[in-house]
């Protein structure tokens, strides 16, 4: 098994060297931690493969690569339909999930209305389901991810417009 210190300077040596991944076994304990990725950056939704594998990495948001990707995304939302809107962003890194299971009714829709409080999604974050709540009452006018997607911390999830 790996310390915490060195599974911190694993990540800081694929952020440093803009590695794509880095892939560590060791007794039994497996450590993924994806890195730079040199296609163009493009919105998450058409990006993502259908079922994306769980991946460890905590320190996604402090790598050059990521923060490139963000904030050449940023833009595109103002454009959307959802301008003007409140944006929910991921409080955590995890796998989004639209409904409780694969054969249950997603939480919400576009055009659905929403109280502060209730439950929009479920974020996976190593084998734990977060259920994520929206922080205001409006509208659902657009969601962001595909179902079981990746996301990272503060990735725009669902734009509320709020009346």
């Amino acid at each position: 098994m790996l310390t915490f210190e060195q599974i911190k300077e694993l990540i800081e040596l694929v952020a440093e060297r803009k590695l794509q991944g880095l892939e560590v076994e060791r007794s039994g304990f497996r450590l993924k931690i994806d890195g730079y990725s040199a296609t163009p950056a493009m919105p998450a939704p058409q990006a993502a493969p259908a079922a994306a594998p769980a991946v460890l990495s905590p320190a996604a948001a402090a790598m050059p690569a990521a923060d490139t990707v963000h904030a050449a995304a940023a833009p595109a939302p103002a454009a959307a339909p959802s301008a003007g809107a409140h944006i929910l962003t991921s409080p955590i890194v995890g796998t989004f999930y639209r409904a409780s299971s694969p054969d249950a009714d997603p939480f919400t829709e576009v055009g659905a209305r929403v109280k502060k409080g209730q439950v929009v999604c479920i974020i996976e974050a190593m084998k734990l389901m977060n259920e994520i709540e929206s922080d205001v009452d409006g509208v659902v006018v657009e969601i962001f991810p595909q179902n079981a997607q990746a996301v990272e911390f503060g990735e725009p999830l669902f734009a509320i417009r709020t009346a």
